[in-house]
Formats: C-alpha cells, structure tokens, sequence
C-alpha cells in the first residue's frame, strides 16, 4: 500500500483516485474549493463532474493542501494546466526533496512554452516528476472500462513505480523514457481536436475528420521531432491513440468547444457553454510560437489559432487548408 496525495478534484482527479483506492493505496485528495469538498465528503461522490460513480469509504477529502502533500509516497498534479504553476507554487514549502510528482494534464505554458513537468520543475526543482497520459476519458476510467496508458520519465525506474501504482486488471500501464514528447503529443492533440469538432459542427462528415486526424498527427510528430521527441512517441498511445479518442468522441471537452464554434458561437460563448477548461485553448498560441522556435509548419494548428483569437471564420479557416499549394504527402 502507497499514500497518495491527489491534487485537484476534478473528473481526472477524481477518476484516478477512484483507481488508486481500488487498487489498495491510502488516497487523500485536496481541492481548494471548500463546496467541492463539502459535496465529496457528504455524498462520497463527485455529482458535478463524475455522477453516478461511488467514491470509497477511505478516501480523505480535504481542503488543508499540507494534509494532502505531507508524509506521502507520491503526489499526483491533477489541477488544470493553466492551474500548474500556482498550485506547485504552494506546494514547494511542504514537500521533502526527491519527492514523486507525478503530472496528469496536459498543456504547455504560453508565456515560457515550457510543458507542465517543465513548469512543475521551475517550481519544485528538487522534485522528480513522472507524465501520466494516453487515451483516457475520466468518465470511462471512473466506471472501470478497459484503458491504456503510459508512465514516463527520464528515470525508468520512476516511471516503473509509477507503472505499478496504478495497474490493475482494467487500466493498463505501459513505460516511456521520453516525456516530453508524452507531453507534447497530449497538449498539441486538444489543439487538433478543437479543429475536428470545428469540422463536426460545420456539418462535415468523415472523410474531413479522418483527414483531420491524420495530417494532425502529422503536425505534432513534426513539431515533437524538432523539439527533441522520439517518433515512436507519436504513433503510440500518448500520440495518435490520444489523438484519436479526443477527436471522436463527446466526452472530449476540447471537440465540444469546437463543435459550438463552427456553429457559430463566440468563442466567449464556447467557454462558457463548455464551462470546464478547455486546455487545447491554452496551448494554442505556445504551438504557434514553439513551431516558429523550431522552424516548422503547422497549418492545421496555425489556422485553429487565427479562429479562436484572431476572428477568422471556421469556413474561410477551412478554404485556406483546402486551397494550399499542393505537396507530396511525404517529403
């Protein structure tokens, strides 16, 4: 048994000390919304954003972030990307040195353009963190459906603890000594995904949302390369597995925002309709910014941009993708 603090209460949060719980560790939770607590120690379950899935009897609610972080095995990150700093900045006055953080969101910082362990190390640079992604839908891990994923860090060894934390007989662990590129591919996939449900909410079918998906992995394998991600990176799990389920399905808060947009709403009127933080906005214009650092190009990418801060028209964004000059698929 391992004591884990989980930081953040959310869906994810949530869905992965659910697991945690099941699997025999001792899990305390911190989240700094005094209701959402409230709600999770009297209903020992998350009616907002995981209803219907009963949380365990052992499981510690807590606003107090000391209980949560003090005298653990390991602390899981579970805030939203744009939440990182903040929080890692509260948390470096209380945890010990070599401490275990593990990273479960996805996104870069627009500012730094560093990935969410880069910024978690900006604050905490004593720590060792370990990336926690893949395909993963908190409603579907929260019910126990079959999932893969993969640990990864630099040290394999972390990475096999980490391995071993949460595996069980329906969420399938494997390992990875490339986490940035992990990171990577999970924060530049809710950028495509917003463009596929772009797509889906101007009523096109699934020839576009396969071309979307494709030359989408395409532009996060090009620009993961440049920055020093391994290509086998992209085409596994955190790659085009992580691609393809934020792409298709309804779960994914990153295609319902953009399926309001290529209806016609604002983005303003997106976000709030969505009314959960749709990460792929965020990462957004650190894409743009890291493809000029590396000098590559990212039309899809480029174009989601100058929709979501710039005004373009979803259709006009779309005839400029179509109309480009033609290429080799492959060069």
């Amino acid at each position: 048994m391992a004591r884990i603090g989980m930081i953040g209460a959310g869906s994810w949060g949530t869905a992965l000390s659910k697991l945690l719980d099941g699997n025999g560790h001792e899990v305390t939770v911190w989240s700094a919304i005094k209701d959402e607590i409230d709600m999770l120690n009297r209903y020992r379950e998350h009616k907002d954003k995981l209803p219907g899935v009963p949380l365990g009897d052992r499981m510690i609610f807590t606003g107090d972030l000391k209980q949560a972080l003090c005298d653990k095995d390991a602390i899981v990150l579970a805030v939203p990307s744009p939440f990182t700093r903040k929080t890692s900045h509260l948390m470096k006055e209380v945890i010990p040195k070599d401490q275990r953080v593990i990273s479960v969101a996805k996104g870069i910082e627009e500012d730094t353009l560093l990935t969410l362990t880069g910024v978690i190390k900006d604050e905490i640079p004593d720590c060792r963190t370990v990336v926690l992604c893949g395909p993963s839908h908190a409603e579907e891990v929260g019910r126990g459906m079959p999932t893969a994923i993969v640990a990864g860090s630099r040290d394999m060894k972390d990475s096999e603890t980490v391995q071993d934390l949460f595996m069980c007989e329906v969420f399938r662990v494997y390992t990875s000594d490339d986490p940035y590129g992990m990171e990577l591919g999970g924060a530049l996939k809710n950028v495509i995904a917003l463009a596929a449900g772009i797509a889906d909410g101007l009523g096109y079918g699934d020839n576009t949302k396969a071309a979307l998906i494709t030359r989408g992995i395409h532009e996060i394998s090009v620009l993961g390369e440049a920055a020093g991600g391994k290509r086998e990176t992209f085409q596994g799990l955190t790659g085009i597995g992580d691609l393809i389920v934020t792409c298709a399905s309804m779960h994914s808060r990153n295609r319902r925002a953009g399926i309001l947009i290529g209806q016609g709403k604002s983005y303003d009127e997106a976000m709030k309709e969505v009314n959960q933080v749709v990460e792929g906005v965020y990462s957004a214009k650190a894409a743009v910014a890291l493809a000029k650092k590396y000098g590559v190009q990212l039309p899809i990418i480029e174009q989601v941009n100058e929709i979501l801060f710039y005004g373009k028209s979803p259709s006009k964004a779309l005839c400029e993708l179509m109309g480009r000059a033609r290429k080799e698929e492959f060069t």
